[in-house]
């Protein structure tokens, strides 16, 4: 099997760690602006903004990138539950990256809030003025921020299990192209099995 076929390539790899490190940022973001009713709250607010943006463009950008080119393949002997957690976290893991920026800025909307980009880019609002269903939209935009965060704990910890557990090169996959050291240092010999959109991220 040629490596090639066993790992990402280079620009679903370069996504998948910028926009690791976004969302990261995000949440800790979320998080202070809860936390603090200062003048940081408003600078937090600025960044949020654009950040959620950009997240929706790079999750536009990186299903695209996914549907033009399958992933590796998930190992062939990985057992069917596990199998199926790795389908079913990712796409949850996808849907949350739309939904939350669409959500945050329909939030915002209804409103009367401006999505500003900085210097001077309004984004359009995508909702009615409306105070009840700003309510709604602020719950559900802070629940989901809840979920996102427990689903990167899930992302990470079974990256963490298929690289120093299991050692069958998934995490080597998003990681870097060869060499013998660290974790995943054995070849997915079992490469071959059918690969799915949501098989791997």
């Amino acid at each position: 099997m040629n490596r090639d076929r066993q790992m990402f390539r280079l620009p679903a790899r370069v996504l998948h760690w910028l926009m690791a490190a976004m969302i990261l940022t995000m949440l800790f973001i979320g998080a202070g602006m809860v936390a603090t009713v200062s003048d940081k709250h408003t600078w937090l607010l600025a960044l949020h903004k654009p950040l959620g943006i950009a997240i929706l463009v790079l999750a536009l950008l990186r299903l695209a990138l996914r549907l033009l080119h399958k992933p590796p393949a998930l190992p062939a002997d990985l057992p069917p539950l596990q199998r199926f957690a790795a389908k079913a976290s990712h796409a949850l893991l996808y849907a949350l990256m739309f939904a939350l920026p669409l959500i945050g800025w329909a939030m915002l909307s209804a409103g009367g809030y401006p999505v500003s980009l900085g210097a001077g880019v309004l984004l359009p609002p995508i909702a009615p003025f409306d105070a009840s269903v700003f309510a709604v939209l602020r719950w559900l935009h802070r629940s989901l921020a809840y979920v996102l965060f427990a689903t990167v704990l899930l992302h990470l910890g079974a990256a963490l299990y298929h690289g120093l557990i299991r050692r069958d090169g998934v995490l080597r996959s998003m990681l870097w192209r060869g060499g013998s050291r660290g974790c995943d240092v054995e070849p997915n010999v079992h490469a071959s099995a059918p690969a799915s959109p949501v098989d791997a991220d």
